[in-house]
């Protein structure tokens, strides 16, 4: 791997995590579309990237105001698979360095200093389990998109909304082997098991590898977080994520449907999500500033 490479060490972002509580920040593709950024439907912010980078800088400015203490770029689906698909995969690495400058820039004009998560997930659909591609596919596709992200300049490696252990467990021992810290997080059902019925124990033991600073739960509601942290929490001694949507859904996920709770509402469930042993707490989809100036608010020894 070539390229400028961040000296973030795992173990540095793990110490922090195991003395306080972080803040993520709030959805990316979601809030970009509430802003009437149409563009950011195409591959969930990657059209953002071509089209309106100035609306990705100005959203990471503001998810900085909020005081999150990492943000997270638009590379949820950068993926040299899902580009190549779109005819766009010869310009992985311009739009992977793109979006990390956004990234950084909308820091930097907030006066704030974060770290710069890069998001990637599932090959497929993230809601599909059953179309997970065989192991060798995984095998090659994710360490292609672990490449490109990481010389891109991430400061860490955000694995989101994972639907089945075979896929997080290869993404994340890929992961790892970049040497920058990497959160794993699983998409999961009302009754905290992951969208392929698979235990989060039994998710949580195969990601937690060297490297791995956290497991979480993400792109579930509100209310069906601690259940899924339990069930994550018996499986592994890492700190835990939560970062949960609010009131996003669709009609391929309907187990995320809930009434949209206000952002005091959302912070004080967030509450529960703390007491069940998240430390690094956030927004996905449907969330925005709003939501995460809210839980810096309310988060337990949090610096004012």
């Amino acid at each position: 791997m070539s390229g400028m490479r961040s000296q973030m060490r795992p173990e540095v972002v793990a110490n922090c995590l195991s003395r306080r509580t972080l803040l993520l920040d709030g959805g990316i593709g979601s809030e970009l579309i509430r802003r009437g950024v149409a563009s950011a439907h195409r591959l969930w912010g990657v059209g953002a990237l071509l089209e309106a980078p100035d609306a990705v800088r100005e959203l990471h400015r503001d998810y900085a105001l909020a005081e999150s203490d990492w943000l997270t770029a638009a590379t949820f689906r950068l993926a040299p698979y899902s580009l190549r698909r779109a005819g766009l995969e010869e310009r992985a690495p311009e739009l992977a360095a793109l979006a990390i400058r956004l990234l950084r820039e909308g820091a930097a004009a907030a006066g704030r200093r974060v770290l710069a998560m890069a998001s990637m997930t599932t090959l497929e659909d993230c809601y599909r389990p059953d179309l997970v591609p065989p192991d060798d596919v995984l095998e090659r596709e994710h360490a292609a998109t672990i490449e490109l992200l990481a010389d891109a300049g991430a400061d860490g490696l955000l694995l989101e909304t994972f639907n089945t252990v075979r896929e997080a467990a290869i993404a994340a021992h890929a992961a790892v082997r970049c040497g920058l810290p990497v959160v794993v997080s699983f998409a999961c059902r009302a009754d905290g098991c992951l969208l392929s019925g698979e235990a989060p124990s039994q998710a949580a033991r195969a990601v937690s590898v060297p490297g791995v600073v956290a497991v979480g739960v993400n792109c579930t509601s509100s209310a069906s977080v601690p259940r899924a942290l339990e069930h994550l929490a018996s499986g592994t001694t890492l700190p835990l994520a939560a970062w949960a949507n609010n009131g996003w859904a669709a009609e391929d996920s309907p187990w995320l449907a809930a009434p949209r709770l206000g952002p005091e509402a959302f912070a004080a469930g967030a509450l529960a999500w703390i007491d069940a042993g998240a430390r690094l707490v956030g927004g996905c989809c449907g969330t925005g500033p709003a939501e995460i100036a809210a839980l810096a608010s309310v988060i337990p020894g949090r610096r004012r």
